[in-house]
């Protein structure tokens, strides 16, 4: 099954991350970056990030707040063996729906665990809310899952990675995010004006302002980003209109 239908309206999505472990600082946290970056390349926009305790109820509220305001919630972490590992139920939970042994996740994961290996506290990982679509795992063969708008994997790196690649074909996509930047050699308070004048006639165009100090100097990174190349191209010619008239030293560059 796949929502995959072309489409040129906006896609969007939050994400959860899910354990105590980012939270106490104890693990830092990878994957929101990546993710990041992966949806914005394919279309995706990423609206939210929350990052809450292994705790069923605040995950059963966070999961159908957004839901309902996003195209998807993807969400990582809480699908392991251990008591603390609650993500299935909170979503089984959302949805309103039972999280029994799916004999196909046991089937997927009998290709990288004996029958001997596949032990209760495995088999955990094989619960999965009914009426849910399998993410395959090709890293340690536990599968994730999308149910409804929710899309639920891993909380490790490496593992999280492969079932976004397995996940993303079956998405809608929206159209791609394009971005220009400028690298103006001057603080971001003397263009702050002049940027905040560009965005109030370019609202469809987002405009960022990165400071940064460099060889004992303050300038600016000057992002701009859109759907629309045309709308892109004139705010980026207002923003050129704006370096000449106060003369500000700036170049075109790689978005930073």
């Amino acid at each position: 099954m796949t929502d995959a239908t072309p489409t040129s309206d906006t896609v969007t999505a939050a994400l959860v991350v899910i354990g105590e472990e980012i939270l106490s600082g104890r693990t830092a946290d990878e994957n929101i970056a990546y993710i990041a970056r992966y949806l914005t390349k394919v279309g995706i926009g990423l609206r939210e990030v929350r990052i809450i305790p292994d705790v069923e109820d605040e995950i059963v509220a966070a999961v159908n707040e957004l839901r309902a305001r996003f195209t998807y919630v993807f969400t990582t972490g809480g699908i392991g063996p251990t008591h603390d590992d609650v993500t299935t139920e909170a979503i089984g939970k959302a949805f309103g729906v039972g999280v029994p042994i799916d004999p196909r996740a046991v089937e997927a994961m009998g290709k990288g665990y004996s029958g001997a290996e596949l032990t209760p506290a495995r088999l955990r990982m094989a619960r999965i809310p009914e009426g849910a679509e399998l993410i395959d795992n090709a890293v340690s063969r536990a599968p994730g899952f999308k149910i409804g708008n929710v899309i639920v994997m891993a909380g490790i790196p490496r593992i999280m990675q492969v079932m976004l690649d397995a996940v993303a074909p079956r998405l809608l996509k929206g159209r791609l995010m394009l971005a220009r930047s400028v690298r103006l050699d001057v603080p971001e308070g003397d263009a702050a004006p002049g940027l905040a004048a560009i965005q109030s006639t370019h609202p469809d165009v987002q405009i960022g302002s990165y400071p940064f100090f460099e060889k004992n100097r303050l300038g600016t990174y000057v992002v701009l980003r859109s759907v629309d190349a045309d709308r892109l191209d004139q705010a980026r010619a207002a923003l050129f209109a704006l370096i000449d008239k106060e003369g500000f030293s700036a170049v075109a560059t790689d978005e930073p």
